[in-house]
């Protein structure tokens, strides 16, 4: 059984090693400026998904990040309560 490689939630070239790529830069980046990059990232895949030619896997990558972005905002909520 050959598994398809899933290019949105866990591509090849962000999980290597033993930290995945999007934890690393959470953890060099202050809170305001993760949550702007999250958006910046959400941002990138709406602008372009009509023109390169992958319109659900992009739009699917926009919708990854907002996901980020709630789940994250969820918890600074939390800590700050």
């Amino acid at each position: 059984m050959v598994l398809e490689k899933d290019m949105v939630n866990h591509p090849d070239h962000y999980t290597q090693g033993d930290i995945e790529c999007i934890d690393a830069i959470k953890s060099s980046m202050t809170t305001e400026a993760f949550c702007g990059y999250l958006k910046g990232n959400i941002l990138k895949y709406i602008w372009r998904y009509e023109n390169k030619g992958n319109e659900i896997e992009d739009l699917e990558k926009a919708k990854w990040y907002l996901i980020k972005l709630i789940e994250f905002s969820k918890q600074k909520e939390y800590v700050n309560e």
